[in-house]
């Protein structure tokens, strides 16, 4: 109960609504500004300055007292003024297996005529480490947050904060930004899945660079269009092609050409959905790396047999996305 009435009042105090999509622009409803500890203990000190100079009548002690009364004032104009009127937007967050952490990008643009300095830009959560960026006057920086990730599917990022505490450390300014962003994570892949699913209905023929890596037999001179995975390299390590020795493809014979189909609906029906789709995508990977046509089928998704990084992260994305 406690929890959702500081939801509330952080939803109307601090504005803290649903998450924002394209540019967000800091107003000055947006920017809060509280004294810092050190500026707790320096508001402290000019009134016991104040106090002092009152009882004893010291002029001089009047006179310090205002000159440090007037740069706290200075200090409160600059640090709002290094924090307010800025740009935000997301950028793309990269997309990562669950388990491991996921990279959202974001941009802090500047508009004005003036730098900004040492601000501090993290993840709301506490435990997150934050960053501190300057921006140059009419510029932007991109920033790149690491958060953890748990389970597939799409991860919203964090609730955002900005803060600062330039130019003296006496005020801290902040505000808080939650971005319409999100981040692709895709099942973690099963350790030690069984071999491919081999259809076994394609032909035993030679295959040179492309399938059936069953049985080396040599190398040939490199073609156009061989597969960067096929190449020789012990054999490529030993010339010098810069004094024309030429590039050597592995030839492989005998290999099978299997058609590989990756069906969700022939896995034990037995068997944990989670494991299910964490067995696929280990097995997307495997034909991936060792650049196999496969086909694909996970409930109303079907791709016909193909090979590729496109085809592969389409497998994966729908992997993530899966609903049963």
């Amino acid at each position: 109960m406690f929890t959702s009435i500081k939801q509330k009042l952080r939803k109307i105090v601090f504005l803290e609504h649903k998450p924002e999509s394209g540019e967000v622009f800091l107003s000055q409803r947006r920017v809060f500004t509280l004294p810092s500890k050190p500026g707790l203990v320096f508001v402290v000190l000019l009134l016991l300055m104040f106090l002092g100079a009152t009882n004893y009548s010291l002029n001089l002690g009047f006179g310090l007292t205002y000159v440090l009364g007037g740069v706290a004032m200075v200090n409160v104009f600059y640090a709002f003024r290094n924090l307010a009127y800025l740009h935000l937007l997301a950028g793309p967050a990269r997309a990562v297996f669950a388990g491991e952490e996921t990279e959202f990008t974001v941009y802090l643009i500047n508009r004005r005529m003036h730098p900004r300095y040492a601000i501090s830009v993290g993840f709301a959560d506490k435990g997150h480490p934050e960053k501190f960026v300057d921006i140059g006057a009419d510029s932007r920086v991109a920033v790149q947050l690491s958060y953890p990730t748990i389970s597939r599917g799409l991860q919203a990022i964090p609730r955002i904060r900005l803060q600062t505490s330039y130019p003296l450390g006496l005020l801290r300014a902040w505000s808080t930004w939650l971005a319409d962003s999100h981040a692709l994570v895709y099942p973690q892949p099963e350790t030690n899945a069984p071999p491919l699913p081999m259809s076994g209905q394609g032909k035993k023929t030679e295959v040179q660079g492309h399938a059936g890596d069953e049985d080396f037999a040599g190398v040939r001179a490199y073609q156009a269009g061989d597969s960067m995975k096929h190449l020789a390299w012990k054999q490529i390590a030993k010339v010098d092609t810069a004094l024309g020795g030429q590039l050597v493809t592995k030839q492989f014979a005998g290999g099978s050409g299997s058609d590989v189909m990756l069906d969700f609906s022939a896995l034990p029906g037995n068997m944990d959905t989670e494991l299910k789709l964490s067995r696929m995508t280990s097995w997307v990977l495997e034909a991936d790396q060792r650049d196999l046509m496969f086909g694909f089928r996970l409930g109303h998704t079907t791709y016909p047999p193909a090979n590729g990084p496109e085809h592969c992260n389409a497998c994966l994305r729908a992997l993530a996305l899966y609903d049963r």
